[in-house]
């Protein structure tokens, strides 16, 4: 989660409607194969025509994700353009508000803290409902997918060895031993409450330094093989936890809460679309997600092919 995503949580940032302004216009010249030119702030990219951009953020499971509802509503004869890998969120829903983008796979615990982040969900149906009581009135939240992926604090082997952390083992553990840690993960995750503040905040936990890295991605990965980090914030889908023998903590005070990913769109959204998007979030699990994550991230495969091998199984497309 490599969605957060990490790519996933954020507080608001009055900055954010500078620099996704910005970032919009990069976009219109920088799509994916699939995507078409012109300004993607432009009307017409989201309502004439029925065109369905799909974004997605910089880390490979939210690509993942974007390919699969993408190609589902291709398959289904919808048009759709692509514009990946935009960033954090604080761009990404910038764009979703100004109607650059149709359609991003989201994470709803995320979601909510980025909207409120005094808001407390209690289950996944009550985070959907706090979440989209919070968008903005042009958006609107599909349905769920069983699937979930969350931010975690997961050590590599030599740290677990050394400080005796197993997967019994929980973040109040780290209390009397954070200060003599350097930790790694998305620049973002410094700021959110479901990161560094909230770590504090909730933990009492100050980390001896941070790296500045990608969100949960390859060099949050390497830093923690590499023991540059000796703990990272590290999605829970992720297949090097198990191949690497690394040591997730359990999150005693449900710091990460609910996330489960689910499609946020615009309310243009072509009729039938949403009713495609549904039958996908109905066969996503974490499992699966993992097995995802895993043919892109440790295999190198394509993540546009894996999204149609999936789709083909699942009786999509």
């Amino acid at each position: 989660m490599t969605f957060s995503f990490t790519a996933r949580s954020t507080r608001v940032r009055s900055a954010a409607v500078v620099v996704a302004s910005a970032a919009a216009v990069c976009l219109s010249a920088c799509g994916s194969s699939g995507s078409t030119a012109g300004n993607p702030l432009a009307p017409s990219a989201n309502s004439n025509g029925g065109v369905i951009t799909v974004g997605s953020n910089n880390f490979s499971e939210s690509t993942i994700l974007a390919d699969i509802y993408g190609h589902a509503l291709a398959a289904k004869g919808f048009q759709v353009k692509y514009h990946p890998n935009i960033g954090s969120r604080e761009i990404s829903y910038g764009l979703m508000k100004s109607g650059a983008l149709t359609l991003m796979p989201e994470y709803n615990g995320a979601l909510l803290d980025y909207l409120d982040p005094k808001a407390v969900g209690t289950s996944t149906a009550d985070v959907d409902a706090k979440a989209a009581a919070k968008l903005a009135p042009t958006l609107q939240l599909l349905n769920p997918a069983a699937a979930e992926d969350k931010d975690t604090l997961t050590v590599n082997t030599k740290t677990a060895k050394a400080l005796g952390l197993s997967a019994s083992s929980t973040i109040s553990s780290l209390a009397k031993v954070a200060n003599t840690l350097v930790m790694g993960g998305s620049p973002e995750f410094q700021t959110r409450e479901q990161g560094l503040v909230g770590l504090k905040s909730s933990y009492g936990l100050t980390f001896k330094g941070y790296k500045s890295l990608d969100a949960g991605g390859t060099l949050t990965e390497t830093a923690l093989q590499n023991d540059n980090v000796q703990i990272a914030d590290i999605f829970t889908t992720d297949a090097l936890i198990q191949k690497d023998g690394w040591v997730t903590l359990t999150d005693d005070k449900s710091l990460f809460g609910f996330q489960n990913v689910v499609p946020l769109a615009d309310k243009s959204l072509p009729s039938g679309a949403a009713d495609v998007l549904n039958q996908v979030s109905a066969k996503l699990t974490t499992a699966g997600l993992m097995q995802l994550d895993a043919q892109v991230g440790a295999q190198g495969a394509d993540p546009g092919t894996v999204a149609d091998s999936w789709l083909k199984a699942n009786g999509i497309s």
